[in-house]
């Protein structure tokens, strides 16, 4: 679909490179379902013609130019037809090709500048390390002409299996704190599953936006790898939990998303409730989250 250029026939602000929320192969603009400052959080993927809004997740293409354009259900069908795309309920999925998962080059043990960052941060390195897998990469390292130069590489397991990776970045420099395993090379999407130790988790289980915060809470925790959440998330979260206990950062838009995850949750019968902290858990001292963790699985 031609969003540049429908963006600009309607005067829609636009961007796709020298922001820090641009990606590359995404057309960004702002938000109309955030709330609060809505940045340039929405991006839509110019090879898989999809929307996706990095604070609030996806959406179908309908309801994003009803929201921007403010239009009707069949100006927005026509508009989408006009330039070329499709509408929801005409797509169909589509699967990207797999070329097999692969870490990025140069992928070793984590050296001084890593354990560094780690440590900065209140974690111990070596626990990290053991338990997670954590390795790092130096000054060159890519992935299908991606960098991933100095960042600590987080694999990403399901089933027992890595199937992806998070990149982050150490030097508190880069555009992009975290970059994702190409999409191409995730044996499985990890916007579809959880993140966390499976094999430890128990009928209580706590829901966290990102990795960190995993590392901080422990083996009760799991992450959706950001605020938003897919059908996917959500079934595995219904297969895994009696009981969920919400715990995102306190930013507004983030409590939006957790009363909506709450809401899935409770009506798929999981008892589900939302704690809130200043801040976010990653940044509590490692006391101070074990006595939150025992007060919530008690």
């Amino acid at each position: 679909m031609k969003i540049q250029d429908l963006y600009n026939d309607y005067n829609i602000p636009n961007q796709t490179e020298g922001h820090k929320h641009c990606h590359p192969g995404w057309v960004h603009t702002p938000c109309p379902f955030c709330t609060g400052n809505p940045g340039l959080h929405l991006g839509f993927n110019k090879t898989k013609n999809y929307f996706k809004c990095w604070r609030c997740g996806f959406h179908h293409i309908d309801k994003v130019l009803i929201a921007l354009l403010h239009v009707s259900q069949r100006e927005a069908k026509e508009l989408i037809r006009q330039y070329g795309g499709q509408s929801f309920s005409e797509a169909s999925t589509i699967k990207p090709q797999g070329k097999g998962f692969k870490f990025p080059s140069n992928c070793k043990q984590m050296e001084k500048q890593h354990w560094a960052y780690l440590e900065n941060r209140n974690f111990d390195p070596d626990k990290l390390e053991q338990i997670w897998g954590l390795t790092g990469t130096g000054p060159v390292s890519f992935l299908d002409k991606k960098d991933y130069k100095h960042r600590i590489i987080i694999p990403i397991r399901w089933g027992g299996d890595i199937v992806s990776f998070q990149g982050r970045d150490i030097t508190n420099r880069a555009k992009l704190r975290y970059k994702a395993c190409p999409l191409d090379r995730e044996s499985i999407p990890h916007q579809t599953i959880l993140y966390g130790l499976q094999e430890r988790w128990g009928n209580i289980g706590i829901c966290v936006e990102g990795v960190t915060d995993v590392w901080r809470l422990g083996f009760a925790a799991f992450c959706t790898f950001g605020i938003s959440f897919t059908p996917p998330q959500i079934r595995s979260i219904v297969k895994y939990f009696k009981q969920v206990v919400i715990l995102f950062d306190d930013d507004p838009q983030a409590q939006v998303q957790a009363d909506k995850l709450k809401a899935e949750l409770k009506f798929r019968g999981v008892k589900t409730r939302k704690e809130i902290i200043k801040g976010d858990p990653a940044s509590l001292s490692q006391n101070d989250a074990d006595k939150l963790v025992k007060e919530i699985t008690q």
